[in-house]
């Protein structure tokens, strides 16, 4: 164990008994006089600014605290933080719209996230649940929480969950007893302010879940300030934690549906899975009806009505569209085009080809999998949209069928909007799935009675 862990984790007086104390519990932030009239104790105070403004969210020292050296005790306040690297993140070097050129839906959940921290920041009131994909901003906006709290002099404790799982684990081999881990679970528990990032990616042990429970029920019970994040759903926590995050009078919920930053490529923040984006060119304003090939009228026929259904449906995805048609016949061009459309509005689907899913779902079964085979199917079935190519290509293994007719069982019953493309009829599929398709009701079925697209005038096949 690192000195600076050690550090961190020293008890203070007020936790210096064990879990099981019965000694009153501390309150919160009374790093001020318990008396004054502008601070109430908490030793700071926030600047009275319209939203917007620079000073927005800042905290001040109170004048309770005029004669202490607020910048002598923040050395040893970020040396006990854990922050690290992290301490070069703040509000002012955050973008609160994004980078150029992102979708404005997207923009707007990120301005969102950032006003939501700083007025958290300002009051350090409560907990506030970040939630939001990979690299959309959840650390930063967390960090700069944890730094701006740490300039006040108020003692803060940063921990990625599996980290901290880990050194409560190496401390039951201590043989200090000012390193123990009754020490490191009760300062854990009592810091004036905690930090936990990335919470669900840890290994989620009996154990684990357990001491994660023991923590955040402390907490809540004190009100003592705490900030989460996590890439993971609300719906997928444990229940007895779920049920205290979905407290509004305790905890603020954000939500980012951002894009990764580190990913310059995606402007419209596309699912993990999706590979939408590698037919970004697709569109329905490039769409070839073919009209100089020599195509027969009919055959024309069906790519114009090919085209009117899929841009009916993008403006108003409801119930299923399935095309059908030889390999080339613009099957997959319309089920991007309709993605596409959707993306610009600020809903990315998920479109994914069949196999490809599968073989997603495949790994999840592996044992150093960041996911396990309940969440991604979840996360595939669930989806708001989701297009799936090339359906009917994949390996035909009972395992996949079973799957697949999961899948398609799923939307049916919940009738959440599903774009489907494959060169086979309903009646060429597993008949499960066939009748599902056949539904009218729910489902349309376009026929794309065209030969192969080959880039060029007047040939057929």
């Amino acid at each position: 164990m690192t000195a600076k862990l050690k550090n961190t984790l020293k008890p203070s007086k007020s936790a210096s008994k064990t879990a099981d104390s019965q000694a009153p519990q501390p309150k919160p932030l009374t790093i001020g006089d318990p008396d004054c009239p502008y601070c109430g104790g908490l030793g700071f105070v926030g600047v009275d600014v319209p939203l917007g403004d620079p000073e927005y969210g800042k905290l001040k020292v109170c004048v309770c605290r005029a004669g202490e050296s607020v910048e002598t005790n923040y050395a040893g306040l970020l040396d006990g933080s854990n922050l690290g690297p992290l301490r070069q993140l703040t509000f002012e070097n955050f973008q609160p719209r994004g980078r150029v050129g992102l979708a404005k839906n997207l923009a707007d959940s990120l301005e969102q996230a950032f006003y939501s921290a700083q007025t958290y920041a300002g009051t350090l009131n409560g907990w506030l649940l970040i939630l939001g994909r990979y690299g959309s901003g959840k650390t930063h906006l967390a960090a700069a929480i944890a730094n701006q709290a740490l300039s006040m002099g108020v003692r803060t404790l940063f921990l990625t969950v599996p980290d901290l799982l880990d050194w409560l684990r190496f401390s039951y081999n201590s043989h200090d007893a000012g390193d123990s881990f009754e020490t490191r679970f009760e300062e854990i528990r009592r810091v004036p302010l905690l930090v936990m990032d990335d919470f669900g990616t840890q290994n989620a042990t009996a154990w684990a879940q357990e001491k994660l429970f023991q923590i955040l029920n402390q907490r809540y019970a004190e009100r003592l300030p705490t900030v989460i994040t996590s890439n993971y759903g609300l719906q997928d926590f444990e229940g007895r934690i779920r049920s205290r995050l979905m407290d509004p009078d305790v905890v603020t919920r954000v939500t980012l549906i951002a894009p990764d930053y580190r990913d310059p490529t995606d402007d419209h923040g596309h699912p993990e899975l999706s590979y939408l984006n590698l037919h970004h060119k697709l569109r329905f304003e490039n769409f070839d009806q073919r009209m100089g090939e020599g195509l027969k009228k009919e055959e024309r026929d069906t790519l114009k009505n090919g085209l009117h259904l899929a841009q009916q449906f993008a403006q108003n995805p409801r119930g299923w569209l399935y095309f059908t048609g030889p390999n080339g016949s613009g099957k997959t061009h319309l089920a991007a085009a309709i993605g596409n459309y959707r993306s610009e509005l600020g809903f990315p689907p998920l479109m994914v080809g069949v196999p490809d899913l599968l073989d997603h779902l495949r790994a999840a079964f592996a044992p150093g999998s960041a996911i396990n085979l309940d969440r991604r199917f979840d996360e595939i079935r669930q989806a708001p949209l989701l297009i799936l190519d090339d359906l009917g290509t994949e390996s035909a293994t009972p395992w996949a069928r079973e799957k697949l007719y999961q899948l398609f069982n799923y939307r049916y019953i919940t009738e959440l909007p599903t774009v489907i493309t494959s060169d086979k009829l309903p009646d060429e599929l597993e008949s499960r799935l066939e009748s599902r398709l056949i539904d009218e009701r729910l489902c349309k079925i376009v026929v794309l009675g065209v030969p192969a697209y080959k880039g060029g005038k007047n040939v057929r096949r």
